[in-house]
């Protein structure tokens, strides 16, 4: 048991040095308030992937998650700040959180947004004690940021956005994904 507990601790010392170096350089590098961190997520999303301009303005509600830094080792997790903006103004600020457990070695980070379509999507999101990402998210791809279209935005409720990965994890998913409205 104490080699087990060994590994682990050197495995999360070893995610945690990669992170330090990997900065996924969306949100900013972690000093500043999620604000000013979440605008330069914004404007990042919107310069390089010009189609999400206007899918923020046909959305409800944009959830701005501008770093969730993952590691695992076995077991793993991930946790990030950010802030839901309606017309593009902060409303509430969230946690958002997540567990893993299976082969799993290294460390990630990235960004992500969630753009609600609905006003129902939104409201559901807004209410809720902890909301888990589920079967009615759509999931784009960084490419798909440059072109999301009229037919993509009328009926999905929710679509989600996953960017600027840097690290050595292969994958970033948003699936087992909690959000929690927090007080910064």
């Amino acid at each position: 048991m104490a080699g087990i507990s060994r590994r682990s601790f050197l495995g999360a010392t070893g995610s945690a040095l990669v992170l330090t170096a990997c900065g996924n350089g969306v949100g900013g590098n972690g000093s500043g308030s999620i604000d000013g961190r979440v605008d330069a997520t914004r404007d990042y999303l919107f310069q390089n992937y010009p189609g999400t301009r206007d899918l923020a303005q046909k959305a409800f509600g944009v959830l701005y998650m501008p770093l969730v830094t993952e590691a695992g080792f076995g077991v793993g997790g991930a946790y990030g700040r950010g802030a839901l903006r309606i017309n593009d103004v902060t409303v509430d600020y969230y946690s958002t959180a997540k567990a893993t457990f299976g082969f799993q070695i290294g460390a990630q980070q990235y960004a992500h947004a969630l753009f609600f379509m609905t006003e129902k999507a939104l409201g559901d999101f807004r209410r809720s004690n902890g909301w888990a990402v589920g079967a009615d998210v759509r999931y784009a791809t960084p490419e798909q940021g440059a072109s999301l279209g009229k037919e993509t935005t009328e009926l999905d409720p929710v679509i989600a956005l996953v960017f600027g990965q840097s690290g050595l994890i292969a994958g970033a998913t948003l699936a087992g994904v909690k959000y929690t409205r927090i007080i910064p």
